[in-house]
């Protein structure tokens, strides 16, 4: 019997009684007594193979079973996991956590329980504790070594390395040989023996809890992770498997994923004998029939599919265990089987929560010892996390993971983070608030309940169902808290444009530009509700004024200008407009209902109450139910942004004409960017009903509102998200395509924009800055033209196939400095600070890892510039070429069109820094706008102005009734702090930009906004870490 005295058990760590293991229950509730009675004893093989017997009373509920394994093993998250074995007609079934074990398990003595992860989550970040993800681990060595985990070559010699580097520890080839021959991770290794030492070689330094990392970075990117295929057949017969997993239920023909039905696409799910059928929502652009089925082997496979499809539904879907129904008087119909245990969203919430004591655990195949860490927990979800090796993790761009604001900063306290966090990517602890102030916690969503029923055997998801708890949304991202570094900028001989003033440096505005507000007047101040969802109900209404002016752009001045001349085809006006028009209307709508509650709210009328004006839920609530039925608009607007783009590259006079509406002052953004803006919007509503859940108490009269509302938007974004990925880095491309000189085909299918940012490149000259763009098979580096176009003009391209990355300052006796080494070029490449170093280091490794693992080298794209075949010691030719072309092809480039000048690629080569795509994921989601007060350094009074903050630039209007922006200000490079006594700024809810010797105060309304403005701001001035944000955004397939 498994010996668990000698441990604290996670039940003991809940304050429940002894041995009850992992406690579901809610606050105030007492678990079930075990039944009394006759012992049973049953094996239970672990993950690593070994087996433990466990006493149980006969009729005790399986989840007594199963609460001791977990308490046997001092695990937390438990709930992940399940007890499964083969029943009396030899199926492979879950044990039931309701029913007594003695009806279920019919012979205890010859059966051996397995003790197996059940629910395998989008994402190994939300595995929180070190001993969860080992595991898993076990699990995806387990399932490889019996060929359930499919995978090519590549994809099975990377997981091998990171389990020989768990197991054995850093590279040694005659170690590595000898323990692989001994130890058989997969048939056929053999073949597989030197690919595996040479990914090993890469592993050096790596723990084992960082390879079990990695190890799930990898396997969950693969199609088969997780799945447990059922056979079946279709209605023609053809034979088929049927799978369940997070997302839904998919369909496999042999190994091959042919189907999927999301579970926000499924409306019942049940079984009639040997019959599946799914129900599916009405949808007019589907093909397919209302009811699909399914014929399985026998009743007892079909039920227990049924039964895995209600408990993932369950599990991931819902926010809470579902309530059991009543017993009926007479006589039941169907199955009475539900979910049991906590769902996803509780276990991230206690775990969250820090419910929970770390203790050692031993690695029964490691010959390392592996202690859990005793660090510091950060407030971040993903603060066990260990850092990500650059040498092996697969890149998905705006891949990221936890909320926005992950870490706040409180009055007087420093920030908490663990020790991992404490090289240099962390940032500064904020000095002290001003009184009455604190920094805006990360938006944690409160969810709304879920009911499910199952009746006549069927499970019934309730058209209220939503994608789920925000660790299943995976459009929410976590930015690091904290001030940006300070800005380090190489010498000012490292760059040729260093004599040029940049319109840059700061924003255009001048004291006449705005009214001003004198100190005198703050007394005069209108007296505000003290509520923060009053703050948070303005926010939707300051944000909602943008969002209409980002509409009119579309809809009235671009429509305007197409209507005065002859450019555009009629098909695409006819896929634009009247897509964009019904949006416009309804959100004018639905904002005069917004400012007419917060009228109410602030007491300006007495049409009502003021307990029922004191509201916005309710609002929210109607008008986002509203939006659905204007989903069919927004689902066009990506095929609008593809076909407008398709339209310019056949049309010259089109895209002429696009470039010069792109010059007038309303189009403040590049115009595909307005396309995507209903999508983003989504996001946004998410956003603030989630703060509103979290801010309002389940008795508050608001709260139910509230959380219906986000039930509803939460399930549009899910089924928006995938779409949104897909555009977002499909208009990165072509925006980028603009900026760039001597390219053919930049946008081609697979390809995806990853960083971009200046570095200096070593050549015959010395240090030349050059403009460097970073994708997932070529990374190209350029140097900015001296002329009216204001493009980069590319200088060459490294293929990433086979490129090593060597850190090289002692060689070249230059800071920060790389050696970028391809198959046929290598160049010597410096960055302005280590920060900004390990940034591309990071992003170069892991698409250099992707590049490996794609089919090959790919083909040459550039239009111009011969391939360099000189090393950085022959003095680069090309470089030096190209710099004498800049003057003597003058004339030719200055033939072309005027080009926007403050796109982030001009702003990254003036501010020497660089910006990645999750960084303008982050963006996305963190727009704000309002009323702000600005004060200059050296000015006396305060200027009130409406700032929109967007596209890590804040833009500056006299009011929120112009139709364009005064001056911008690009925020890249700029440091976020707190006054300092000596700056003499004696006003609450003050916060400082600087950047060099340009600093600007701006002032907040009340602590809320001013908690907001920070959060927004800080995710543009502090780029996130990838290894802290990869996840939450869906692959690609590169």
């Amino acid at each position: 019997m498994g010996e668990t005295e000698q441990k604290p058990t996670p039940g003991s760590r809940l304050g429940a009684p002894e041995n009850s293991g992992i406690s579901t229950l809610e606050r105030g509730q007492k678990p079930p007594p075990t039944p009394s009675g006759k012992l049973m004893s049953i094996k239970i093989q672990m993950l690593d193979d070994t087996q433990e017997a466990f006493e149980v009373p006969q009729r005790a509920p399986g989840k007594v079973l199963l609460d001791a394994v977990c308490s046997h093993l001092n695990l937390v998250e438990g709930d992940y996991f399940g007890l499964e074995f083969p029943d009396h007609k030899k199926i492979t079934v879950w044990l039931d956590l309701l029913k007594p074990i003695v009806k279920q398990i019919r012979r205890p003595k010859h059966v051996v329980v397995k003790f197996v992860v059940k629910f395998f989550p989008p994402d190994h970040t939300q595995l929180q504790e070190e001993l969860t993800r080992y595991l898993f681990a076990l699990q995806v060595k387990q399932d490889l070594a019996q060929g359930r985990l499919t995978c090519n070559d590549t994809s099975a010699a990377l997981l091998i390395s990171h389990i020989v580097q768990s197991e054995i520890g850093d590279f040694d080839e005659a170690l590595d040989r000898e323990h692989l021959a001994k130890n058989k991770y997969i048939p056929q290794q053999d073949a597989l023996e030197d690919k595996i030492v040479e990914f090993h070689h890469n592993h050096i330094g790596q723990t084992p809890a960082e390879s079990d990392f990695q190890l799930l970075e990898v396997a969950r990117r693969l199609e088969m992770y997780g799945i447990r295929l059922h056979p079946a057949k279709d209605r023609e017969g053809t034979k088929i498997n049927l799978a369940v997993a997070n997302t839904g239920i998919l369909v496999f023909q042999g190994f091959t994923k042919i189907n999927a039905f999301n579970w926000a696409k499924v409306r019942k799910l049940s079984f009639k004998r040997k019959r599946f059928l799914i129900k599916l929502r009405p949808d007019a652009n589907s093909s397919y029939q209302d009811t699909l089925e399914f014929l399985m082997a026998s009743r007892d496979f079909c039920k227990s599919f049924w039964k895995i499809c209600v408990e993932h539904h369950a599990f991931f879907r819902l926010f809470e265990e579902p309530k059991p129904k009543p017993k009926p008087v007479l006589f039941s119909r169907g199955s009475s089987f539900r979910f049991s245990g906590r769902t996803q969203k509780q276990v991230l919430d206690f775990v969250k929560e820090g419910g929970h004591k770390k203790v050692q655990f031993e690695r029964k195949h490691s010959k390392i010892h592996s202690i859990r860490s005793l660090a510091t927990q950060s407030t971040a979800l993903n603060s066990e996390v260990p850092k990500q090796s650059p040498q092996s993790v697969s890149l998905t761009l705006g891949e990221v993971a936890g909320s926005p604001g992950g870490q706040s900063y409180q009055q007087g306290k420093e920030p908490k983070a663990s020790t991992e966090e404490s090289g240099p990517h962390q940032s500064p602890a904020l000095p002290k608030s001003p009184p009455g102030s604190k920094l805006a916690d990360g938006a944690t969503t409160v969810p709304p309940e879920e009911e499910e029923e199952e009746e006549g055997g069927k499970d019934h998801i309730q058209p209220s169902s939503v994608t789920g708890s925000p660790h299943l949304s995976e459009l929410s991202i976590n930015s690091q808290g904290g001030a940006a570094p300070a800005n380090v900028t190489l010498s000012p001989n490292l760059s040729p444009d260093t004599k040029q003033a940049s319109p840059l440096i700061s924003p255009l505005l001048n004291d006449q530009a705005c009214q001003r507000t004198d100190d005198e007047e703050d007394g005069r101040r209108k007296r505000l509700p003290a509520d923060k969802a009053y703050f948070i109900a303005k926010e939707v209404s300051t944000t909602e004024r943008t969002y209409l002016k980002d509409l009119e752009v579309i809809t009235s001045w671009f429509q305007s200008t197409v209507s005065k001349e002859d450019s555009m085809p009629e098909t695409l006006k006819s896929l634009i407009f009247p897509n964009f028009e019904p949006l416009h209307k309804f959100h004018t709508n639905f904002l005069k209902e917004i400012e007419q509650r917060l009228g109410l709210w602030e007491g300006r009328s007495n049409a009502h109450t003021r307990g029922d004006s004191q509201r916005i839920g309710d609002v929210m609530l109607k008008n986002i139910q509203g939006m659905k039925h204007l989903s069919a608009h927004l689902w066009k607007h990506s095929e609008a942004l593809e076909a407008l783009e398709t339209s310019i590259r056949g049309s010259r006079r089109l895209e002429h004409f696009c470039r010069d509406f792109e010059l007038q002052k309303v189009c403040y953004l590049p115009l595909n960017t307005f396309l995507l803006r209903p999508l983003h919007r989504l996001m946004h509503y998410k956003q603030v009903l989630e703060r509103l859940c979290k801010h309002h108490s389940p008795n508050h009269a608001d709260f139910r509102d509230c959380r219906a509302a986000l039930a509803e938007i939460t399930e549009m974004v899910a089924q928006m998200h995938g779409t949104m990925i897909k555009m977002e880095n499909f208009q990165k491309l072509h925006e980028l395509k603009k900026d760039l000189i001597g390219i053919d085909n930049l946008v081609t299918p697979g390809r995806e924009f990853i960083r971009l940012g200046s570095l200096s490149k070593l050549s015959g000259k010395g240090l030349q800055q050059r403009m460097f763009f970073l994708f997932n098979d070529v990374l190209l580096y350029t140097s900015r033209g001296l002329t009216a176009s204001n493009q980069f003009k590319v200088h060459g391209q490294l293929p990433l196939y086979g490129m090593t990355i060597e850190k090289s300052e002692d060689e070249w006796g230059v800071p920060h400095c790389l050696t970028l080494r391809g198959q046929r070029q290598s160049i010597v490449v410096a960055a302005s600070s280590r920060l900004e170093m390990e940034k591309w280091v990071e992003d170069i490794q892991m698409a250099v890892d992707l590049a490996e693992k794609s089919s090959g080298p790919t083909p040459e794209f550039l239009a111009s510039s011969p391939p360099d075949n000189k090393s950085p010691d022959d003095a680069t030719a090309a470089d030096q070429e190209s710099e004498d072309d800049l003057s003597a092809s003058r004339t030719s480039l200055e033939r072309q069109a005027p080009h926007r000048g403050n796109t982030m690629v001009h702003v990254c080569w003036h501010r020497n820094t660089s910006v990645s795509m999750v960084d303008f994921s982050i963006a996305v989601e963190n727009q704000l706008s309002g009323n702000l007060l600005r004060k200059f350094k050296n000015s006396n009074g305060w200027q009130k102005l409406w700032v929109v903050f967007t596209n890590f630039c804040l833009f500056f209007y006299k009011s929120h009734q112009d139709s364009h922006p005064l001056a911008s200000l690009p925020l890249l490079g700029y440091s976020l702090t707190i006054p300092s006594e000596s700056e003499n700024i004696h006003k609450d809810y003050v916060f400082k930009l600087h950047f060099k010797s340009h600093v600007y105060y701006f002032r907040a309304e009340s602590e809320y906004t001013f908690d907001r403005w920070m959060e927004v701001i800080r995710s543009a001035t502090s780029s996130a870490s990838r290894a802290h944000v990869l996840s939450h955004k869906e692959a690609h397939v590169y």
